[in-house]
């Protein structure tokens, strides 16, 4: 690698809005806080709701029947 061209990577302290603190390493210089991480985001707790807006998946099953009676 040349010298003096790339960023300096250090050890950083992520706080999240939910108390949690993750300790790594970044370019970003200081600690910094985010809003959301995955000890609180919904995809990793597997506390994730669908929401059916509009009732697509209801009027996909009317149209799923209505399928499998035409054969």
């Amino acid at each position: 690698m040349k010298k003096g061209i790339h960023p300096s990577y250090g050890p950083v302290r992520v706080t999240c809005a939910c108390g949690n603190v993750i300790e790594t390493c970044s370019t970003v210089q200081g600690d910094f806080a985010v809003e959301i991480c995955s000890n609180c985001h919904l995809f990793y707790t597997g506390k994730q709701k669908f929401v059916d807006t509009g009732g697509r998946v209801e009027r996909f099953r009317n149209r799923l029947k209505a399928s499998n009676k035409k054969k």
